[in-house]
């Protein structure tokens, strides 16, 4: 959240728990030694399951799962979901799955190094992270 720079994700044409453990191989990569990440979701079955559960703490990762009817609690993913909606998926219509999925991987890569925000000082998620690491 310091950053709000996405570090993992995954898209697959069904929501199983193959794509969870794609998303948190992805993770650990991206995970430096000593870090202790929260990582924020809402109340879905893969975010409960054991293996995730177990997974997390393997990676030292604390789990924020959002209350159930309390969006509020999750503020940060919805307000990255919203975005992406907002400037990547709504009103598009896409001529296949790959392309979907291409054109998602390069929004995130767009989020994380071309995107600035306002509440980053007009600096990119990259940016503001490797700022924060020479401070």
């Amino acid at each position: 959240m310091g950053s709000k720079e996405i570090v993992a994700w995954d898209v697959s044409r069904h929501p199983d728990l193959a794509q969870q453990q794609r998303l948190l191989a992805m993770l650990a990569e991206r995970l430096s030694e000593g870090t202790t990440p929260i990582l924020h979701s809402d109340m879905g079955w893969q975010y409960q399951h054991q293996w995730w559960r177990n997974r997390l703490t393997e990676l030292n990762i604390r789990q924020s799962m959002s209350r159930k009817g309390n969006c509020i609690d999750n503020a940060a993913t919805e307000q990255v979901f919203g975005h992406l909606k907002d400037e990547y998926y709504n009103g598009r219509v896409f001529a296949s799955f790959e392309e979907f999925e291409a054109g998602l991987n390069a929004y995130m890569v767009h989020w994380n190094t071309k995107r600035r925000q306002k509440r980053l000082e007009g600096h990119t998620p990259e940016e503001f992270r490797n700022m924060s690491l020479t401070a």
